[in-house]
């Protein structure tokens, strides 16, 4: 049975494409966020300034803080430039997740074919970082601490490094999958109360499942940029 969602009312758009859709609306939401929320956020000095009281700025003021901690304990000092990317990638997660906590309205992160997509970003950002802190040398990562070991070692960081993009989606779309199915399931049966407490754990599940997924982007940047190999 398929449940009732935003996309039905455009017939155009079929139940298999619906993370297209939910990927595209959250676009839109995004760039209307920018273009006029950004009032919130304020601008000259008032955008440096810590907000003093419960706002939207305040919210993004301590997410941001939040991630900022997390790549100076992950990366170490001196790389704050990776804050922007971390955090969009965050943010873009967080918000998909949350798609499916309203009625009739289906996370584009429950599939598959988008948190794949979202694997292979990070894999491309990573690898990025690494030949640009390395150059051409990164590709001595491949090939282990001891020459000997060389030929071996490159098939299994291969691997490894090509299992990544699929490990992360396959991660996160399982978790989403099974967070909004429960709910459902308790939707049904009760329609009343009870759910209130799967929307609470639902609510944390997006938050955490966005935090593993930049966590994780983030070590794999910091091992990328490492100079210990």
């Amino acid at each position: 049975m398929v449940h009732f969602h935003w996309a039905q009312l455009l017939n155009f758009i079929k139940y298999n494409q619906l993370h297209i859709a939910s990927s595209v609306l959250i676009l839109f939401f995004s760039f209307f966020f920018y273009f006029f929320g950004k009032r919130a956020l304020g601008t000259g000095r008032d955008a440096i300034v810590p907000s003093d009281k419960i706002s939207l700025k305040a919210f993004f003021e301590g997410v941001l803080h939040f991630i900022a901690s997390l790549v100076e304990i992950v990366m170490g000092k001196g790389h704050r430039q990776h804050v922007p990317v971390f955090a969009a990638l965050f943010f873009y997660i967080f918000i998909s997740n949350m798609f499916g906590l309203f009625p009739g309205f289906l996370p584009s992160t429950d599939n598959l074919n988008t948190t794949v997509a979202i694997g292979f970003f990070s894999f491309f950002i990573y690898n990025h970082c690494g030949f640009k802190e390395h150059g051409v040398g990164y590709l001595k990562q491949l090939l282990g601490p001891v020459l000997w070991m060389a030929p071996l070692m490159l098939v299994v960081e291969l691997v490894s490094h090509f299992v990544r993009p699929f490990s992360l989606g396959l991660r996160l779309q399982g978790n989403m999958l099974g967070d909004h199915t429960v709910l459902s399931i308790f939707l049904n049966l009760v329609p009343y109360g009870v759910p209130v407490i799967f929307y609470a754990l639902g609510a944390f599940v997006c938050f955490m499942q966005a935090f593993v997924f930049t966590m994780l982007s983030m070590i794999y940047v910091s091992m990328a940029i490492s100079h210990d190999h």
